[in-house]
């Protein structure tokens, strides 16, 4: 399983880019997602759920919302 600090990076990058619309921490944090997915010990669930992340994150930024609320 990847070191705390690796998931840590990702989610801080992640609330950059959420906080502040940077697309540079999304690239970086769709890259680091990406890494720890590929990383032994994560479980098939998490792999899936990086992968997803880091799919959406390298998007250049639009609006899509899944939900209509």
């Amino acid at each position: 399983m990847p070191n705390s600090s690796l998931w840590a990076g990702a989610l801080s990058l992640l609330l950059i880019h959420n906080e502040t619309g940077c697309q540079q921490s999304a690239l970086n944090a769709a890259r680091l997602l990406e890494r720890l997915g590929e990383m032994d010990g994560v479980d098939s669930e998490t792999q899936t759920l990086c992968e997803r992340a880091s799919v959406r994150l390298s998007r250049p930024s639009e609006t899509q919302h899944a939900c209509a609320a």
